[in-house]
């Protein structure tokens, strides 16, 4: 699907059940790396030569490692990241991006994400069935406002529930790939700012334009 391409924009702070799904933006991502990641007890690592492999209740994820990455355990349930060469520029950046994914991939193993949606228009509305392309796959079916109904297939690691016809939540392990699928959801109706009508992704919210009278 093509407007996974503009998907990144899409994202804001979100909350309900599991771990909320949210970006932020920090200044310093080389401070981030200084900081120790805590993890349960119910996470162990596994260093692979290009990848550091996390298990924990829900599955495993790979997380990729540059080869300059160190990895270590101060403390009992406490992994720390260096790099070799903190005064080179992209180690520097890896370091915190580094730390941010293998944070995600903790809470992804051990929670998930979750991110809910929101129609808003009248007759906006959405509802899941099952695909009649590919036998066993869901889609979901949405009114949105156009002279036909949108169809968008649901992926099989994205959990979808619609619990009322104007919200779908969506749960997934891993962070980005939530971010991706919700991005291309809202991608067929974004929020316009003169009746505020749209998919909403979290507690997005727009500014609402006055219309000027001639």
């Amino acid at each position: 699907m093509s407007m996974l391409a503009s998907s990144s924009r899409a994202v804001s702070q979100l909350a309900r059940t599991g771990r909320a799904f949210g970006t932020s933006a920090v200044a310093r991502k080389d401070n981030i790396g200084k900081v120790p990641i805590p993890y349960p007890s119910s996470v162990s690592f596994e260093q692979l030569p290009d990848a550091l492999a996390v298990t924990g209740p829900l599955g495993t994820t790979n997380v990729p490692l540059k080869r300059y990455m160190l990895i270590s355990y101060p403390e009992l349930n406490k992994l720390a990241i260096a790099v070799e060469d903190r005064d080179i520029k992209e180690q520097r950046s890896m370091w915190g991006l580094t730390r941010s994914l293998i944070a995600n991939a903790i809470t992804g193993m051990t929670e998930g994400f979750t991110v809910p949606l929101f129609l808003v228009g009248v007759g906006y509305r959405a509802a899941i069935e099952d695909d009649p392309r590919f036998p066993g796959k869901q889609r979901l079916n949405m009114k949105l406002g156009y002279s036909h109904p949108v169809f968008v297939p649901i992926p099989d690691h994205i959990k979808v529930e619609v619990p009322i016809p104007t919200k779908i939540s969506l749960f997934c392990l891993d962070k980005h790939k939530l971010g991706l699928f919700a991005a291309a959801v809202r991608e067929w109706r974004k929020p316009e700012p003169f009746k505020g009508k749209g998919i909403f992704v979290g507690n997005e919210t727009i500014r609402i334009k006055a219309v000027k009278k001639k």
